[in-house]
């Protein structure tokens, strides 16, 4: 702890003895808001300076002050001399980063780490890419990314693509998915129907919401063939009935054994993915386990941000599973953190952590060849487990894959150590003659086919469900047979 202090008094010396303010013409002509340059380091001709554009001020705030501290800490663990950190303030807005990014350029930045948020991001990377200068972002939009134009932030595909390969091994071959009707959804959709094809199983069903919504009953009912399914369940009722009233005592106990169902038949899928978190999550997977979409049946996926929820006391949920960043050194770094700043960290506040671990390695490179040491395959340890980045901006992170069980998650699957020397990013989908897409529920089906792959396909690639009426009679036999029940 007393180290800690030390650091923390030595933090605010060098900040009151390096802040300056920049004052930069803006496209108008006026004189900008001034940009507060708090360097941390003692710069000399060796240094290696890296520019942080953080939101210090704003509506984002909270978080450009967590990363900023996390960033404080990384430089005081990595202890080197010629590392020498700049804040530089985006104020929460893409004007506000591209003034930062121009003061940190005029500061004579090796390295730019940040912004925050995508419209940030794009704000910068004119300036960075015609002044050659790398940007390492914390950005989870992937249309933002581009060579020189990295980020550390987890992104949709990988996600996708690891927990849908990780299903199709253990056997799942029929996708769902659950969507909010935005940007994120598109994302996911576009990533699921990509690794579905690479992992030769199919997207099935795709269901849209309104992301205000969290009413998900009819989406939910719609997506099971709930209706088609329960009149085959009244129909058989009343045929049975009809033999109980004669008299047949067999007849009495099928009726017995199937008052509990609410239908009958297949619901179209053998796993759902609901990229959702806390209260919105339950509500959508209680309303298709309603609905007799449930485990085993159907194996409930999710996203990374499955990994902030506590779901280990939703029944419904139990036995999901979803992948989540490998996080070998992550509580050290939220104990450092708390020590020094009182309040436990957000998983957000580690990538700064990380990204000055990663300037760190290349404070000790010739400048020259920086991009080519960023994209090495071999990539990078951090307190999330192993990175790399790719020349188009995207990265690759070691990712677990983990299942909610009711005493605690349990990784089922463990992130490899190390990086394979080549990665094979997810295919553009092929659209043959063989190809069926999706059913398209919540949203018109035309626009959702552009959305998801540029284009209307023809008819011939959504005419047919998968040969639906097989495998849903298939799955009345094997139900009834589980219950007992046979019917000549």
């Amino acid at each position: 702890m007393q180290v800690f202090k030390k650091f923390c008094w030595a933090v605010c010396c060098l900040m009151l003895a390096s802040c300056s303010s920049n004052t930069i013409k803006d496209e108008g002509g006026a004189d900008s808001f001034n940009t507060d340059i708090a360097e941390i380091g003692i710069s000399t001709s060796k240094s290696f300076r890296v520019g942080m554009l953080l939101p210090l001020s704003g509506k984002d705030a909270k978080y450009g002050i967590g990363l900023k501290n996390a960033s404080m800490i990384a430089l005081n663990n990595v202890n080197n001399p010629n590392l020498v950190l700049q804040y530089y303030d985006t104020q929460s807005s893409p004007s506000g980063a591209r003034i930062a990014v121009e003061n940190a350029i005029n500061q004579q930045s090796d390295l730019i780490i940040g912004p925050l948020k995508s419209q940030e991001v794009h704000a910068v990377s004119n300036e960075t890419i015609y002044q050659g200068i790398p940007v390492i972002a914390f950005s989870t939009a992937q249309e933002v990314l581009q060579p020189t134009i990295y980020t550390l932030g987890l992104l949709v595909d990988e996600q996708v693509d690891r927990i849908i390969s990780f299903a199709a091994q253990q056997g799942r071959q029929r996708f769902a998915l659950l969507l909010p009707d935005n940007g994120t959804g598109a994302a996911v959709a576009k990533a699921a129907v990509k690794s579905a094809q690479k992992n030769n199983v199919v997207v099935s069903k795709i269901g849209f919401y309104k992301p205000g919504s969290s009413d998900f009953s009819q989406i939910a009912k719609d997506m099971t063939n709930y209706e088609t399914r329960h009149a085959r369940v009244v129909r058989l009722r009343n045929q049975l009935q009809n033999s109980a009233n004669a008299g047949y005592a067999h007849a009495q106990l099928a009726l017995k054994k199937l008052t509990t169902r609410e239908g009958l038949g297949d619901v179209g899928f053998d796993a759902l993915i609901v990229p959702e978190s806390g209260a919105k999550l339950t509500a959508a997977i209680s309303m298709f386990a309603y609905y007799d979409a449930s485990y085993p049946q159907v194996q409930f996926l999710g996203t990374a941000l499955w990994d902030g929820s506590r779901l280990n006391k939703e029944a419904v949920i139990v036995n999901g599973l979803y992948p989540a960043i490998t996080k070998p050194l992550t509580n050290n770094f939220a104990n450092q953190y708390f020590a020094v700043f009182g309040e436990k960290p957000s998983s957000l506040y580690t990538l700064a952590y990380d990204a000055v671990g990663i300037a760190n390695v290349l404070a000790s490179a010739p400048k020259e060849n920086i991009n080519d040491i960023i994209t090495e395959n071999s990539g990078f340890d951090s307190i999330n487990g192993k990175v790399r980045f790719f020349k188009d901006g995207s990265n690759q992170h070691s990712l677990d894959v983990v299942q909610v069980k009711p005493t605690g998650n349990i990784i089922v699957d463990s992130a490899g150590r190390y990086f394979e020397t080549a990665i094979e990013p997810l295919p553009a989908i092929i659209i043959d003659s063989q190809y069926q897409a999706p059913e398209i529920y919540g949203k018109d089906a035309s626009l959702a086919q552009i959305i998801i792959y540029g284009q209307i396909l023809p008819e011939e690639n959504t005419q047919t469900s998968f040969d639906n009426d097989q495998k849903d009679q298939e799955a009345v036999s094997e139900q009834l047979r589980d219950m007992g029940i046979y019917i000549n």
